[in-house]
């Protein structure tokens, strides 16, 4: 009796180990898929992330250009405003310049 009794408890002892050899495996398993997973999100939210900067890099560049673009035409039709005001100032000028002229040579002469 004795040695079934022993028998039964090394039996168990063994069914228990072998369980709990199982568990631990799989509980490594688990650990390791949930390692895999977590390493996966961090790509693709770092991929995300990555893509979502060269787009709004893409969308900052796009309207400076639309900027300047808009400056250089004001810019230009400014300029293009003050030749025509200068030509047309032109004749003006160039009298009143003649006539300072002719006033400097008379009060030399």
């Amino acid at each position: 009796m004795k040695t079934e009794v022993l028998k039964d408890i090394k039996t168990t002892e063994e069914e228990y180990q072998s369980r709990i050899s199982t568990v631990m495996a799989e509980r490594k398993r688990s650990v390791s898929d949930a390692e895999l997973e977590a390493d996966n999100l961090v790509m693709k939210a770092t991929a995300s992330a990555e893509e979502y900067k060269k787009l709004k890099l893409a969308e900052a560049r796009e309207k400076a250009e639309k900027r300047r673009g808009e400056i250089i035409a004001e810019g230009e039709r400014k300029a293009g405003d003050l030749r025509v005001r200068g030509s047309q100032n032109l004749p003006k000028a160039v009298e009143l310049l003649v006539s300072r002229f002719k006033e400097k040579l008379n009060v030399n002469a």
